[in-house]
């Protein structure tokens, strides 16, 4: 798909030809094609654009156009305040997970030094968010993943973070010793899930997103495994989908876990459960 910009053109004249592309998606794109804060856009819309700016943004409009997601584009999501690279070998984090980061936080000691395991890292984002507000805690970071393992370490470094990353799957990779809290993000939609194939999910990786037949196949696992590693008195936390939270919480108490709750996100839903291990 092609977008056409008129020749000769100003900053303002480039987002208005922008059509079909939401106005803040545009004015992302054309700062990244200009390699330019945002704000210089609103601060000099008279600006003209050359031949290679206007090519460069007609071909970011172009591959936002036919779906493509905004942060792979870019190469950048911010979450928690951080930026993070993101590529496709990654899922792009969002804003729902902050949730784990909150309820972990409010378990975790404010200076004392605790053990926290993060079970497919991905971009690293929610070890990153825990490491960067709590730099007491030895953050231990897994995924199946090399790419996503060499995408979280480097933005670990972008901000300074000693996190130690290491591939297996699953509990396979944590080495020994236990943990204060396990946190995941696993895989939780249904493989016959239709939205498997619409918006930016279709871009994101398959392994990242499938969780089998009912979407619960990882969680499963992760809570039936979980007491092995963690703490008496530890805590698993857990997203899913905005339709399993009851089913994730009676999986947690069939487990042994107590203290079982859940918890939903700033639009009122479901996105997340936690459980304690009993002692």
């Amino acid at each position: 798909m092609s977008v056409a910009l008129r020749d000769p053109v100003t900053v303002a004249a480039a987002l208005r030809d922008a059509a079909g592309i939401a106005a803040s998606e545009a004015r992302l794109l054309l700062a990244y094609a200009l390699s330019v804060p945002r704000a210089q856009l609103l601060a000099h819309p008279e600006r003209d654009l050359d031949a290679r700016a206007r090519e460069r943004f007609a071909g970011l409009l172009a591959r936002r156009a036919a779906g493509e997601p905004i942060a792979y584009i870019v190469g950048e999501r911010e979450f928690w305040g951080l930026a993070l690279r993101v590529t496709p070998a990654v899922l792009i984090p969002r804003p729902e997970t902050e949730l784990l980061v909150e309820r972990a936080l409010e378990r975790l000691p404010v200076s004392e030094p605790a053990r926290v395991l993060d079970l497919g890292t991905g971009s690293g984002a929610v070890a990153i968010a825990l490491a960067h507000e709590r730099p007491a805690l030895a953050v231990v970071a897994t995924d199946i993943s090399e790419g996503a393992l060499a995408l979280a370490h480097e933005n670990a470094a972008r901000h300074g973070l000693a996190i130690a990353f290491a591939r297996g799957d699953w509990f396979a990779a944590a080495g020994p010793g236990r943990f204060r809290i396990v946190v995941s993000n696993p895989p939780y939609v249904a493989s016959a899930d239709p939205h498997l194939a619409q918006g930016d999910v279709r871009f994101e990786p398959r392994s990242a997103l499938d969780g089998g037949r009912d979407g619960l196949d990882c969680v499963r696992r992760i809570v039936r495994e979980a007491t092995g590693h963690l703490e008496p008195g530890g805590w698993l936390l857990l997203e899913h989908g905005y339709d399993q939270g009851e089913a994730c919480r009676e999986l947690l108490a069939s487990a042994g876990y107590v203290e079982v709750d859940g918890f939903s996100d700033l639009a009122g839903l479901p996105r997340a459960s936690a459980g304690r291990k009993a002692g």
